[in-house]
């Protein structure tokens, strides 16, 4: 009964002292910031793609991908930013299933937190590093943003986490970008009022510290659809959603009113094919209207190597392990037809 204490963890200053930023990494990261704030403070008209594996499961092939959208991000520059999803943790519903990276650094393994710490950190520092990338991850668990804090130039709070208070109160701490899902029952109220939680200042404890927030001026909604009361998904990403989302945040004193927009989960049913149909859509629907242009800042894309997802017992490099992605050729002719359309 109970829990077994295995073994005390190292703190998130060992572990970034034992895996240091160098300055130059720490540079590009500083301009992709920059970039990335100027486009919610609305002093850049660049549209924002989040887009990668729903989980980062084995570190070659999520390499291979990243290496694969440096390419893709040359020739539509003066458009999009890419920020590629390295998504380390995974939320299980019942909990069952895969984790994602941080609990099993190999998944034909069993758990190993401290591995777990360390691979999730190099990897995001090999994005970095090699393809001048610093990533989107999800705030799982708000104790561990600080292992990655250094690295990340986006995070998504996710549609089961966002009702919580601490995760409202750790991202009023952190400097970058904080997306709030809406719940998965559909309520945007409960995301509207997320997003304030994470706009004000607060003092709450923090990893064992008394900590005092700033407030997140960048903390934005994330529309992902939802499932109703007889358990079928309704999507949120017409043309009168994101106005109804706009008129909502009219009603507020919310600074940098922003969206971005999942094409996947709830809104796509999650059949990846159809990322692409709703991705030309919600771009069709920023030209038509100048304050949905404003409001909606990108996309959320679930895309990898392969189409679909693999099943138990497969090996199929670059084929998620979890919920079915987009393949690479159909997400390449995306971006391209993305940054024609915008």
């Amino acid at each position: 009964m109970g829990m077994d204490f295995k073994r005390k963890l190292p703190v998130p200053k060992d572990i970034k002292a034992m895996y240091p930023v160098s300055e130059e990494m720490a540079a590009t990261k500083a301009k992709n910031d920059e970039a990335i704030k100027a486009v919610f403070t609305g002093d850049s008209d660049k549209f924002l793609l989040i887009i990668g594996p729903c989980s980062a499961d084995h570190r070659e092939p999520v390499l291979d991908y990243i290496g694969r959208l440096r390419r893709v991000q040359e020739q539509v520059g003066d458009k999009i930013i890419i920020i590629p999803r390295i998504y380390t943790n995974k939320p299980r519903t019942t909990g069952d299933g895969y984790k994602g990276m941080l609990h099993q650094p190999d998944p034909d393994q069993d758990p190993d937190m401290l591995k777990g710490l360390v691979a999730i950190r190099d990897l995001h520092m090999e994005a970095l590093r090699d393809f001048g990338f610093s990533c989107a991850d999800e705030m799982l668990y708000p104790e561990n943003y600080r292992y990655l804090s250094d690295l990340l130039s986006y995070v998504a709070v996710g549609a089961r986490s966002v009702e919580n208070q601490q995760h409202r109160l750790v991202a009023s701490g952190i400097e970058a970008p904080v997306g709030m899902k809406n719940p998965t029952g559909g309520d945007l109220s409960i995301m509207m009022n997320a997003i304030k939680a994470g706009q004000h200042q607060h003092t709450f404890i923090y990893r064992g510290w008394e900590v005092k927030s700033d407030g997140n001026p960048y903390a934005h909604a994330i529309m992902r659809g939802y499932t109703d009361f007889a358990g079928k998904n309704v999507s949120n990403y017409h043309y009168e959603d994101l106005v109804k989302l706009h008129d909502l945040y009219q009603g507020t004193d919310l600074v940098n009113p922003a969206a971005v927009i999942d094409c996947n989960h709830a809104n796509s049913g999650k059949k990846p094919l159809e990322q692409v149909r709703i991705a030309k859509e919600i771009v069709h629907s920023c030209n038509h209207n100048a304050d949905i242009r404003r409001m909606v800042k990108g996309l959320m894309i679930e895309s990898y190597i392969e189409d679909g997802a693999q099943g138990a017992g497969e090996h199929i490099y670059g084929k998620s392990i979890t919920d079915p992605c987009l393949g690479w050729e159909k997400t390449e002719r995306l971006i391209l037809e993305l940054a024609d359309r915008l």
